[in-house]
């Protein structure tokens, strides 16, 4: 016999986590190991008991399903549970086993979990640097796992980002964070009116950039607000003109 699936719920409605308990005790192969209703809850607690499947909402409070993906390591099989159907090309994209619109069947509810158990005992992709992005969509806030304990960082008060090997250091007034994403990825991620990447190893919000300055005879460095000086490439120095006039 085959052992039972154990399964985490994560949904900030209540009816939601009933109605996905019901279904669960009317199937045999499977047993709700513990619940929650938020973001930061959720990594605690899969971070925790360790389950084989998640039943993931994606709206929630603090942290989102994306996010949530983003602080797991290794990923359990994940079933998102939504009322949107917006999400569901982008849970796909995580390698998500399924994907189950709000309401559902108990049939569908069945499906979903014979999904789930194909991909038991095989390897998971890892979840990219959060889900990427939806098109047209660009990154409002970044979370970073520190520890224990969580980052959540809006895009507005990063002033620069400098690539570390295959991690990033988020710079954001006098606090530092390092997340593990490479500087491409980011990049594709962020509001390019916003931020350039002016560097190979650096993206920099435009509106800290208050002069550009001669470095070497045939470089230029971006000064920030703050002092910060960040080398600038060529192509980065037609972007910074591009972006903010050729008087800089």
């Amino acid at each position: 016999m085959s052992m039972n699936l154990r399964a985490v719920i994560v949904d900030d409605e209540d009816l939601a986590r009933q109605l996905l308990r019901e279904y669960a005790r009317q199937v045999a192969e499977i047993d709700i190991v513990g619940e929650c209703s938020n973001g930061f809850d959720a990594v605690k607690i899969i971070g925790e008991l360790k389950p084989d499947l998640v039943f993931l909402d994606v709206q929630m409070p603090k942290l989102d399903g994306f996010e949530v993906l983003q602080l797991i390591d290794p990923p359990p099989a994940v079933i998102f549970v939504t009322a949107y159907d917006q999400y569901a090309m982008r849970a796909f994209e995580t390698h998500a086993v399924d994907y189950l619109l709000k309401p559902f069947s108990l049939d569908r509810f069945k499906k979903a979990l014979e999904h789930a158990r194909a991909r038991l005992g095989k390897p998971l992709p890892a979840f990219l640097a959060a889900a990427a992005s939806p098109p047209g969509q660009k990154l409002e806030r970044i979370v970073v796992r520190d520890g224990p304990k969580l980052h959540i960082i809006q895009v507005d008060t990063l002033d620069y980002i400098e690539a570390q090997d295959d991690y990033i250091a988020l710079h954001s007034g006098h606090k530092n964070y390092l997340k593990q994403q490479t500087i491409s990825n980011i990049e594709a991620q962020l509001d390019p009116a916003r931020f350039a990447r002016i560097h190979r190893s650096y993206i920099v919000n435009v509106e800290r950039v208050v002069r550009i300055e001669p470095f070497t005879k045939d470089s230029r460095v971006a000064v920030l607000g703050d002092g910060t000086r960040i080398p600038v490439s060529r192509s980065g120095l037609a972007k910074l003109k591009l972006l903010l006039g050729e008087d800089m």
